[in-house]
């Protein structure tokens, strides 16, 4: 498909990137247009030999790695002497002394709130928008949509507000703030009406009138802070561990009329930040798509962007929250930031786009093209004045960068983000970077890594299907690997773990930068999450993922249950965890599967990439809640698709399954996900015409090409599939 271009200096620019940039992006940053340009091709003519020599760095490393493993094959599997492989080739690095992170103006909401953290495609407008806005969410609504509340005869959600399931709401939120905000003898469940008192010297604080007639207030009064309207109180803000809930109070409201002191709702502080992503949860595979990516992110940080939505004969219209304005206890006023701080995710260092080609003709690092498309756009928020509008308060620009292997990969993301803001003409590090801890050369190395980015970085993240995916590529030829459910619990997992907690104390990342933990994937299994997510937050991680908003109130809870502070505080003495013990390959190591166990995994792993595929490829939806083999709704990405199809790959090369066992399965599971889609009349079935289906091809190349595939990544796959299908069906 010819794309029509415009010629900025030696680069030829999609026609409609160019439209978005010069006509959109470009007008009030103060940046010229075509010295824009001119700055993006002087830093791909200077860092652009880096990233390629980089890449054939990670090639040439996997090389050395499928070598001695090789050479070995059969012996018994010696840790030591591989190890002191891994420091001759310096794929494990010396640890670096000393190194302290330095970052300034970093906002409260990455540097000493812990609390839940969304991440969100930003190519749907309206998940983007529905995630910026999840800073509060309603838990009367939590708890009343989700299972926590059974579903037992009569209390059902049915498609009409159920007061009964409703009276069970109001006694779970009850007994939260109870445990949260509690009263001196009494229950919030006692109170019949809120008021506010005052003392002598002005000071207001929080009345409780209860059903017997009696009245009481908080067992710390300290932790009443806020209110709007002081004779009438129809909110009343409260705090506890660092986050905020919200009684709303409105008699009239159909909710607040049923409830003996008017309460119509409690909002609790919910994603505290949000990752808009450019990257895994998107399908953005051509200029087209790169510019709704990059339209969206734009409207986030001009703060204009809307949704328009019909729902019956009435239009709503999605836009960002404002801030939420209270009376402090002082008198004085005051105000609650109205939106998560929103950080972006940017391409890694291996792929290109065709939104722009250089003096070459060749595709330009789409990563460079993210980075500097993406800081243009967010200096909109950056020259905002007023306090209302603004994403960063602190003035700065949050980009994680994910897939970088290593210390040197990381120097390439600081010297783009040093290019950059001197194009721009920004102060030296108002670009922060968030590191994702998902690949093994950086697991090993992190402290290194953080060295490299000490004045910028805000974030480490672990992540296990990323990370589990690079450590079955790396040891392709180690040897035959686990089941995936074996796999997360064997040693290294829990030492990779926890080594990026401890590298994060370690560097001086308390009260300072965000440690985090992967997503939550079953969105509708919120009763389980909320019984075992708070193992994140105990473990020392100020932030971890959940996969949507009211999954963040929910996670919330957890920190108000666990102090991340004190936690951090006790973990700083405990011994490091060891990189021996990162270092075990998950292998079989001789172990007998039995015939059912494989078919059983195979069938398990086929159907979840068939699943995701499908959507990926023929519908461009790079994120959303695919049914597993059983039915049960999980959150995918890309990353599910790189730990299964490296999975299948490493079983077909040692034998543990055969070829033809694998494509019978992936025929046989077209079958079930034709059938789990049969309501979407916009699906197209794989089965039975499997050569016709694009979508089913690419899922048997990222199988049987998986062991090709750089790093084991699926990108070069699914982006080549798409678009073959975006040419035969359009969009």
């Amino acid at each position: 498909m010819s794309i029509s271009r415009v010629q900025r200096g030696g680069l030829q620019v999609a026609e409609e990137l160019d439209q978005l940039v010069a006509n959109q992006v470009i007008p009030g940053t103060g940046v010229d247009l075509d010295g824009f340009w001119a700055s993006f091709e002087a830093c791909l003519n200077e860092l652009g030999p880096v990233n390629k020599q980089l890449l054939k760095v990670r090639d040439e490393m996997q090389e050395k790695l499928d070598a001695w493993h090789l050479a070995r094959k059969g012996q018994v599997f010696d840790e030591v002497e591989y190890k002191e492989f891994l420091q001759a080739i310096d794929y494990l690095l010396p640890e670096p002394e000393g190194v302290k992170i330095d970052v300034t103006n970093v906002d409260v909401e990455i540097a000493s709130i812990a609390g839940p953290q969304l991440v969100v495609p930003v190519m749907n407008a309206r998940y983007a928008l529905n995630a910026a806005n999840a800073r509060w969410g309603s838990l009367y609504d939590a708890f009343y949509g989700t299972d926590i509340i059974p579903e037992t005869p009569g209390n059902e959600k049915g498609k009409s507000y159920n007061p009964a399931r409703g009276e069970l709401v109001v006694a779970k939120v009850a007994e939260v703030l109870d445990q949260l905000v509690p009263l001196q003898d009494a229950s919030h469940s006692d109170v019949s009406a809120y008021g506010i008192g005052a003392d002598d010297r002005g000071i207001r604080h929080l009345r409780c009138i209860l059903a017997d007639g009696g009245n009481t207030a908080l067992v710390d009064p300290e932790q009443f802070i806020g209110f709007i309207n002081e004779d009438n109180p129809s909110s009343l803000l409260l705090a506890h561990n660092g986050l905020h809930l919200d009684i709303l109070i409105d008699a009239n409201d159909p909710v607040g009329a049923v409830h003996p002191a008017g309460v119509k709702d409690v909002a609790i502080e919910s994603a505290i930040t949000t990752i808009q992503d450019c990257e895994d949860s998107v399908a953005a595979v051509d200029a087209e798509d790169k510019c709704i990516v990059y339209g969206n992110w734009l409207g986030l940080m001009k703060g204009d962007l809307k949704e328009v939505m019909q729902k019956g004969d009435r239009e709503i219209v999605r836009s960002l929250n404002p801030d939420r304005h209270y009376t402090a206890r002082n008198g004085d006023a005051m105000s609650m930031h109205g939106r998560s701080l929103m950080l972006v995710r940017n391409v890694g260092h291996l792929m290109t786009s065709d939104a722009v080609l250089d003096a070459g003709g060749n595709e330009v690092p789409e990563g460079f093209l993210d980075g500097f498309v993406t800081s243009l756009c967010a200096m909109h928020d950056l020259a905002k004045t007023a306090a209302d509008l603004r994403n960063s308060r602190a003035g700065s620009v949050y980009i994680v960068k994910p897939k970088m292997h290593g210390p040197e990969e990381v120097a390439l993301a600081v010297a783009l983000f040093t290019r950059i803001e001197t194009a721009f003409g920004l102060p030296a590090n108002t670009l922060k970077m968030g590191i994702m801890d998902e690949e093994r050369r950086t697991s090993i190395n992190l402290k290194a890594c953080v060295k490299e980015a000490s004045q910028r970085i805000v974030f480490i993240n672990t992540g296990f299907l990323d990370r589990t995916g690079d450590e079955i590529h790396t040891s392709m030829q180690a040897g035959p690997v686990l089941a995936k459910e074996v796999i997360k619990a064997q040693t290294w997992i829990k030492a990779y773990e926890d080594n990026n907690v401890d590298v994060g104390l370690a560097t001086g990342f308390q009260g300072k930068a965000q440690i985090g933990k992967g997503m939550w994937p079953k969105p509708d299994e919120m009763a389980e999450m909320l019984s075992v997510k708070s193992a994140h937050p105990k473990a020392g991680a100020s932030t971890a993922w959940v996969p949507s908003p009211t999954a963040a109130s929910l996670h919330a809870l957890h920190y108000h249950e666990v102090s991340v502070a004190s936690v951090q505080s006790e973990m700083i003495s405990r011994a490091p965890a060891s990189v021996d013990d990162i270092l075990k390959i998950p292998l079989l190591a001789g172990q007998n599967l039995a015939a059912q166990e494989v078919q059983a995994e195979l069938d398990n792993n086929i159907q979840g990439i068939l699943g995701y595929v499908v959507r990926w490829i023929d519908h461009g939806v790079g994120c959303s809640k695919v049914p597993d083999i059983n039915d049960v709704g999980l959150m995918e990405d890309r990353a599910t698709l790189r730990i299964s199809s490296q999975h299948i790959a490493n079983w077909l090369h040692h034998d543990i399954c055969s070829e033809a066992q694998v494509t019978e399965t992936l025929q046989r599971m077209a079958a079930i996900v034709d059938g789990q889609n049969a309501g979407d009349a916009e699906y197209r079935n794989m089965a039975p015409n499997f050569d016709d289906s694009v979508a089913f091809q690419a899922a048997c190349d990222l199988i049987f090409k998986g062991m090709a595939q750089p790093s084991g990544y699926t990108e070069p796959l699914l982006h080549a599939r798409r678009r073959e299908a975006k040419a035969k069906f359009g969009k």
